[in-house]
């Protein structure tokens, strides 16, 4: 072990660049100013029709003038903003990244404008229906049938985009992914497969769609009189997540890679944790033991143990469940030493940004670290008595952090933990 390798004697991964866009703003200036202030970025929906939605609020980045441009439009350019930022940060070429990626994208399908624009192309009296439209996305191999649902097609931009090297690895872990991005490019860095890596987490999947097959899951609020307060982790009154949108991104590299081109290091990537739980599609199982198995595997992959951590950045969804299940988690993790430790949910003025849920915060992780400062849960009016943890409530506070741990807790029991560390030279 010497300054450029860990416990295990494997390379230290060095975080030297950091972007995101959410719905409180583009870049990491406006992102950070407004969430240690308790802003919420939530609102009623206006980019779509909404009558009849039983939820009708979410973190929508209409700021965008692509905002408008279907889910899979938008979560590249969401990408691209944030990647961007990550990589001028990190003083590298942005069209020459020299480093593979590792894409965290949403799932989408082609919106219902887009199958009507495609259906408006198809002679139905020459051919049955999805023969025709077949027959006109092979006249057209670019044509938004194949740009809007083929899952790999925004990291093939992407690496156009920025050069990355090799073939973009594109995954979706459900809530989890953003971090599992991350958990890809660390381990390609250990394995000395490359010296740099960028990571992005992405996803501008708000549609009407996606609000009603959430809703028939009963995971969303329906709290949409005061959007801005319907998001409350760890609160009593708590009944769904928001749906949000959104990227984060980082470059990771090896620390003896980042110190010999005198990068700046923001960071260190020091820990993952990943579990799987197979006991339901939506639920976690009831003794949360893959939640504490994913904690417990990054404390050990970053060599540090409990008291080493000082503020946990929680899943802290606003479901009913989940809150319960994660307290379950760190109860079973830290035991009584959890409650001298912060816990604060970022989503409860984010929103849930899903796929990208786990860069996102690894960003503010990152942030917290280097600002001292931990950002608020806000809108906790109501404690639930059931959960006794620090929350940072409704104002963020001061304090010298050191080591973040940062979960990220998935729909079909895809569990990830990461632990990021400060680094003094």
């Amino acid at each position: 072990m010497d300054k450029y390798t860990d416990h295990l004697g494997r390379p230290l991964v060095a975080i030297t660049g950091a972007g995101v866009i959410s719905s409180l703003g583009q870049g990491k200036e406006e992102n950070w100013q407004k969430l240690i202030n308790g802003v919420s970025g939530i609102h009623r929906i206006t980019r779509f029709p909404i009558d009849g939605l039983t939820t009708q609020i979410a973190g929508t980045v209409d700021f965008l003038e692509e905002s408008h441009v279907g889910a899979s439009a938008l979560s590249e350019k969401l990408a691209t903003i944030a990647a961007s930022e990550a990589i001028n940060e990190a003083g590298l070429d942005e069209a020459a990244f020299n480093g593979p990626l590792f894409l965290a994208a949403p799932p989408v399908e082609l919106d219902w404008k887009s199958r009507f624009a495609l259906d408006a192309e198809v002679d139905h009296e020459k051919a049955p229906s999805y023969q025709a439209i077949l027959e006109v996305c092979a006249k057209n191999p670019h044509h938004s049938f194949f740009e809007t649902t083929q899952f790999g097609y925004i990291a093939e931009r992407l690496k156009d985009r920025f050069g990355t090297i090799g073939l973009p690895i594109t995954l979706s872990t459900a809530c989890a992914s953003g971090a599992t991005a991350i958990q890809l490019g660390v381990e390609a860095i250990r394995r000395g497969e490359t010296d740099r890596a960028l990571t992005i987490g992405t996803d501008g999947s708000v549609s009407a769609e996606a609000l009603i097959r959430f809703s028939l899951l009963s995971a969303l609020s329906t709290q949409n009189q005061i959007p801005e307060k319907a998001s409350k982790p760890f609160s009593k009154g708590r009944d769904g997540f928001v749906m949000a949108e959104g990227a984060g991104a980082l470059v990771l590299e090896s620390l003896e890679s980042a110190l010999k081109r005198g990068a700046k290091v923001l960071g260190l990537l020091a820990g993952c944790g990943e579990t799987a739980d197979d006991f339901h599609r939506t639920r976690s199982k009831p003794d949360a033991s893959p939640a504490t198995g994913s904690m417990r595997k990054a404390l050990e992959d970053a060599g540090i143990g409990i008291d080493d951590i000082d503020y946990i950045n929680a899943h802290g969804t606003s479901t009913p469940e989940n809150e319960k299940m994660e307290y379950l988690a760190l109860s079973n993790v830290f035991g009584e030493h959890i409650h001298k430790v912060p816990v604060s949910s970022n989503k409860s003025m984010i929103g849930h940004t899903l796929t990208a849920a786990g860069a996102i915060e690894a960003v503010f992780s990152l942030l917290t670290i280097r600002t001292g400062i931990m950002p608020p849960t806000i809108n906790y009016d109501e404690p639930d008595p059931a959960i006794q943890l620090d929350v940072v409530p409704n104002k963020c506070r001061k304090a010298k952090v050191t080591s973040v741990l940062s979960n990220s807790f998935g729909f079909g029991g895809q569990n990830e933990s990461l632990v990021i560390r400060g680094y003094n030279g």
